[in-house]
């Protein structure tokens, strides 16, 4: 009986080292989403784009099964044209810029 039980003590500690890390890991990517937050803010800045909605994803961000997520919210019209306009200038790279953005969203993908 007494080897029943320091196995139950076991397995409970098991458990509690399994959740600490995933309670680390899930705190981490958090983080990770807060600093895409902050670049995406810093790189719209930089071309006069502001979009006021611009936050995480509080969806995702209490879910155990979803990555956190970065919301870009809404914004009004002019602020659309703002952000085309912006996007558009980097024209001489746009080919470049759509094979980064979907080797991203393809890396995104295969995510764990």
């Amino acid at each position: 009986m007494i080897v029943g039980r320091v196995g139950i003590i076991i397995a409970k500690e098991g458990h509690r080292t399994m959740a600490a890390q995933e309670r680390r890991r899930r705190a981490a990517a958090i983080q990770d989403a807060g600093a895409a937050q902050d670049e995406l803010s810093l790189a719209l800045d930089e071309v006069g784009v502001r979009l006021p909605s611009l936050g995480l994803d509080s969806v995702s961000l209490a879910s155990d099964y979803l990555p956190p997520l970065v919301d870009l919210g809404r914004c009004n019209p002019g602020t659309a044209r703002q952000l085309a306009e912006a996007l558009r200038e980097g024209g001489g790279r746009s080919g470049e810029l759509n094979a980064r953005v979907r080797e991203v969203n393809r890396r995104s993908m295969n995510r764990p």
